[in-house]
């Protein structure tokens, strides 16, 4: 049915009725004039300054428009491209370069381009294309088209404009359009050519032809004031940034039926506020840095009441001040009824700065229902003012450099002095005139603190900066650390770490760090702590203020990759170790006898390859485990490709035990990790890893290194390419359909069924995408809602574990899982239960390190019994004994069988549970220790003592992910014939778009893998993850292009489909497993059923009675 919901011309099929419509293919006549243009007719021009605005607008938000940047930013649609550089011969009449799209299979096929975050509501774009044809036609139609995209609604497409093309003849397409609601993705592309066709592309232009002010913010405003300021005013992306004032509110969306006896073709349909206990409760938005001192704003709300005939709403703007009490403007009220939508107008000014301003609708009687389909705010008479919120940029530290001496400050456990210079004047400040020492310390805990209660606010990111020095006890290095400490309004503690910095008793360092704080918390300090007791604290000053938003990342710009072409030179070794050189004082030759055939990673990365040689390298006397060969690679390394590494390694017989060996890169002196494998025969091994340099380095070299002196090592046939990631994607897309898809059939039966016209849209997929929590995240709402609306499975970071839930021995502390678990129930939200134990030494509290062995076994018993029997049923998987492959504490102490009783206690107790292992690095090639081989020997040997393992947990913290590598190690550890999941999953580059690209990568390897059942990430907002730049929200809720990728790909794993029931009463389609609604036009009704398409081999048939 695909090719129904994509036609070449406006999407304005009516039910069976305009089946004469669908004949596009003899229905091409075009009434607009077609413009010939030349290779230069379509460039990018500057706009003039229009109706007297000095606003500079973009020229062209179209990125690479003519292709000189290759496809950078251009994606083909269902189909090829590649560029046509004017060296080649082929040029079709032009001497530049140009896109060819080929191998189009349907005429809605061509090539698009993401434009989101370059439009704006409300303001008119002119498209211009210089566009060809080519094929056996002797012409064709080529056509724009923008696809919007809707989270909660039905993906719209937006006819720009239609041209007739000749072959062998460039034309010019224009054609202009304008946003009038708010997509969550907009996409710019070229279709319309007959299948077959090919479509030829030159340049695309799209200019700012109105310089009009947006409403909205879906990208970058143009002007210095936006016309409607109210973020989300039709509620089309559900109540985000809108909260409910002590009530609750939900989106009622037109689809749903119960739109209160009122028509509306609203987008979002409107929000209803209920369980209103008084009056001023109602619904809120934060405007504070949207508006302006002395600037006049006009607001304009559609609303109405439920329960009641009619009531008074009120507009009001909650004004809070730091130093003074909050005050209310009242806007403006009306009377509404509820029987029709009023508007509500009426205008303000701020005539001093508060701290935050919050818009609200207020006013209805206490048990009567707030309706409020639609709240713009716009400015009436825009003037450089500055914006409310300024002081946010002020330092929320008091007294920062200690100019008023120590007051506002205090010490934790410890006196505080000030001094201007210590040491016998050795020790003086880095700036002003004197620093503060926290001395006297009796504990790690003790140090300098400030109460900044009054002066912080919650969701909002702060940055910290202090200079800092330690001084006494014989104690030249220390760690100091900045950390939070918060008291909840039930008096709770919370400790949040800031951050930390190595300081020393030579000189100042400097430690910065950011926070964020989610609840409205009774008390927060801030103090500094780490040092061994009796060594100073020196503290020469302290900063805390808003922190400013990171700049959003560029795409990487990477020209003319050369994927799959091995940069290692002569690694065939044909001109014996030319290119070489020893690392060390060890010695090169060169033998014969290494395979002849690519290694297995490599070759699924490869595709058929010509034999190799089977020359090695031979590394002789070897005196340091570093010692190998090596080679300098910077120049052939392209920044942000991702790189796989492969060979075949080996060691001598001389060695006397396992021995580990690395393909390793010294990249200006730091080391980087290209794989590593653990080596105990004389047989040749695979070794297998991957590598990408963000930074543009002055010197790499690979060597390869690892085994203990005396140790031979050979190295046979070192690969190093770059890795087409676009390619296997379609692999992966193919693999994905017949795993996670199946056949449906929807049987009609009723009257008259045939030919009536059916929309298929699936609601939700079935399979598990969770998320990593904590009891602190559950105290920010947006935070919850962005959980809520994109995972249905959870796990707690924290709150699960032994040292959280008794870090002191009988006091047991289960209220923060119990409160998260509560969360989950009440949203249908699976739960892990992470973890029972963590085998891990580093982890073990104090107090059960200390217990004899049977007081230990007795503990063990307690924990299981206390956690399992609590929670019976309630937790669908456990992760019994966390990273059993890099860490022993309990078997050390209580033997080898206490493993495998682990897991036979937790079934006894809580039989629904799947008992999990769990551990790192199985999936990268980069730890020997936790290889898909020993991790399959150790479900097995727990098997073997009767274990009941019932799934293996890959946790994924992992970079540059290679698909071949992460799919070989899935491959082999499927033998098990165990549910894998991916239960830690996050990636980290400081670049949104190759972190995006990475959590592709792992995304598209999970769901098109057969044994993998489950993806849980590690977490997804800035400042509460376990690795910097790993993030897909950033602190305060802007969704980062690595979010939005993630977005992309849930809505690319739900199913649409539509057309018309057959002539045998029936409706076919293809698609993911989950819940679906249908649609159902009749000529005299419309019909909404739901239906459930679960995991089978066979077509499902579904019967619906109409």
């Amino acid at each position: 049915m695909r090719k129904f919901k994509r036609l070449c011309f406006p999407r304005r099929f009516q039910n069976s009725r305009i089946k004469n419509q669908l004949e596009f293919e003899e229905n091409m006549e075009n009434p607009q004039k077609s413009n010939s243009c030349s290779s230069t007719d379509v460039v990018e021009k500057r706009l003039e300054s229009m109706s007297g605005t000095s606003s500079n607008l973009a020229e062209n938000i179209i990125l690479s428009h003519d292709f000189t940047q290759s496809l950078n930013s251009w994606c083909p649609n269902g189909c090829e491209a590649l560029i046509v550089l004017p060296e080649s011969g082929y040029t079709e009449g032009t001497s530049e370069s140009y896109a060819l799209v080929t191998n189009r299979t349907e005429c809605w096929q061509g090539l698009e381009q993401d434009i989101t975050s370059r439009v704006s509501l409300g303001t008119t774009y002119r498209v211009s294309a210089c566009v060809g044809v080519s094929g056996i036609r002797e012409s064709s139609t080529v056509q724009a088209t923008l696809k919007l995209e809707h989270d909660k609604s039905d993906t719209k497409y937006l006819f720009i404009e239609k041209i007739p093309v000749s072959k062998g003849k460039w034309e010019k397409l224009e054609g202009t359009f304008v946003l009038s609601s708010m997509p969550d993705r907009v996409v710019f592309y070229l279709e319309g050519p007959h299948p077959g066709e090919v479509l030829l592309i030159k340049s695309v232009v799209i200019s700012c032809s109105s310089p009009t002010k947006m409403n909205g913010n879906m990208g970058d405003t143009m002007t210095d004031l936006p016309e409607h300021i109210i973020q989300n005013h039709n509620f089309s992306q559900g109540l985000d940034l809108w909260h409910p004032n002590s009530c609750d509110a939900s989106v009622v969306s037109p689809e749903s039926g119960n739109m209160e006896g009122m028509s509306t073709k609203l987008s979002g349909g409107y929000a209803r506020v209920i369980n209103r206990k008084e009056c001023w409760h109602g619904l809120e938005q934060d405007i504070t840095s949207l508006v302006s001192l002395g600037c006049t704003y006009k607001i304009s709300a559609q609303v109405s009441v439920s329960g009641s005939q009619s009531s008074n709403i009120q507009a009001t703007l909650k004004l809070e001040y730091k130093e003074s009490d909050t005050k209310y403007l009242k806007i403006e009220r009306i009377s509404a009824s509820n029987v029709k939508w009023e508007t509500l107008q009426g205008t303000f000014v701020l005539e001093t700065a508060p701290n935050r301003v919050v818009i609200y609708l207020e006013g209805p009687n206490s048990g009567v229902d707030l309706l409020v389909k639609s709240v713009t705010i716009s400015c009436l008479s825009p003037m450089n003012v500055s914006r409310c919120g300024d002081d946010e940029d002020e330092d929320i530290i008091l007294n920062p450099a200690f100019e008023d001496g120590v007051k506002n400050w205090s010490g934790r456990g410890c006196k505080i002095v000030l001094h201007d210079s210590m040491a016998d004047g050795k020790i003086k400040p880095q700036s002003g005139k004197v620093f503060a020492a926290a001395t006297e310390r009796t504990q790690f805990w003790n140090g300098i603190q400030q109460d900044i209660t009054p002066r912080v606010k919650r969701k909002l990111a702060y940055e910290v900066t202090a200079v800092v020095r330690i001084y006494g006890n014989n104690v030249s290095s220390a760690d100091v650390r900045a950390t939070l400490w918060i008291q909840t309004p039930d008096k709770r503690e919370q400790y949040v770490g800031i951050s930390n910095v190595q300081a020393t008793d030579k000189d100042w360092a400097q430690l910065q760090g950011k926070f964020l704080i989610n609840g409205s918390p009774s008390s927060v300090v801030v103090y500094l702590e780490g040092p061994p007791p009796g060594t100073d604290i020196l503290l020469n000053s302290f900063i805390i203020k808003h922190a400013p938003k990171t700049p959003p990342s560029l795409p990487p710009i990477i020209q003319n990759a050369s994927f799959g072409v091995n940069i290692i030179q002569n690694s065939e070794l044909s001109d014996g170790t030319n290119g070489w050189f020893p690392l060390g004082n060890c010695t090169l030759s060169v033998r014969s006898g290494s395979p002849h055939i690519l290694p297995p990673m490599a070759a699924d990365s490869l595709g058929p390859h010509e034999p190799l040689s089977g020359r090695y390298i031979l590394v002789t006397n070897r005196t340091q485990n570093w010692m190998g060969p090596a080679q300098m690679i910077t120049d052939k390394v392209e920044l942000f490709l991702t790189y796989q590494v492969s060979a075949w390694v080996k060691i001598g017989s001389t060695a006397s035990g396992p021995q580990n060996v690395n393909i390793a890169l010294s990249v200006d002196g730091q080391w980087v990790n290209g794989g590593q494998v653990e080596i105990g025969d004389d047989r040749w091994h695979e070794i297998g890893g991957s590598f990408r340099i963000e930074k543009q380095p002055s010197k790499v070299m690979v060597y390869i290194q690892g085994p203990v002196s005396g140790v031979d090592l050979m190295l046979g046939s070192l690969q190093i390419f770059a890795v087409d990631r676009q390619a296997r994607f379609k692999q992966l897309r193919r693999q994905t359909d017949k795993i996670r898809k199946r056949e449906v059939v929807l049987k009609f039966s009723g009257d008259s069924t045939f030919g009536n016209f059916v929309k298929v849209r699936q609601t939700k997929n079935s399979f598990p995408f969770g998320s990593c929590i904590s009891r602190t995240n559950i105290n920010n709402e947006d935070f919850v809602s962005f959980f809520l609306e994109n995972f249905n499975w959870a796990v707690f970071g924290n709150e699960l574990k032994w040292y959280w839930t008794e870090a002191q021995q009988g006091n047991l502390n289960y209220k923060d899982a119990d409160e998260m678990l509560d969360l989950c129930q009440k949203n249908n939200i699976e739960a892990r239960g992470h973890c029972i134990f963590w085998e891990v030494e580093g982890t073990v509290q104090s107090w059960v390190k200390s217990l004899s062995k049977n007081d230990l076994m007795t503990a063990v018993q307690n924990r299981l019994t206390s956690l399992l029997t609590r929670y019976k049923g309630k937790f669908r998987h456990y992760d019994v004994n966390n990273e059993m492959l890099h860490g022993s504490f309990y078997q050390d102490h209580l033997g080898k069988d206490i493993r495998a009783n682990m897991f036979k206690t937790a079934n006894k107790l809580d039989p629904s549970a799947l008992l999990f292992v769990n551990d790192y690095h199985v999936e990268d090639g980069n730890d020997p220790r936790s290889s898909p081989e020993r991790y399959i020997e150790q479900v097995l040997n727990l098997q073997e003592q009767g274990a009941p393992v019932g799934g293996v947990g890959i946790q994924g913290h992992i970079d540059s992910p290679v698909g071949s590598i992460v799919c070989s190690a899935l491959d082999k550890l499927g033998i098990l014939g165990l549910p894998i999941w991916f239960t830690e999953l996050d990636v980290s580059s400081i670049n949104e778009f190759i972190r995006a690209d990475d959590l592709e990568v792992m995304l598209r390897e999970a769901f098109a893998h057969p044994a993998v059942e489950g993806v849980m990430l590690w977490g997804f907002w800035e400042l509460f993850m376990s690795r910097e730049n790993s993030h897909l929200v950033n602190a305060e809720g802007d969704i980062n292009e690595a979010g939005k990728r993630y977005l992309k790909l849930k809505r690319e794993w739900l199913t649409r489909a539509h057309g018309h029931i057959d002539d045998e009463g029936q409706f076919s389609f293809t698609g993911f497993h989950g819940t679906y609604e249908v649609d159902i036009v009749c000529f005299d009704k419309k019909v909404t059923k739901t239906f459930v398409v679960d995991k089978g081999d066979s077509t499902l048939v579904i019967p619906i009675n109409l």
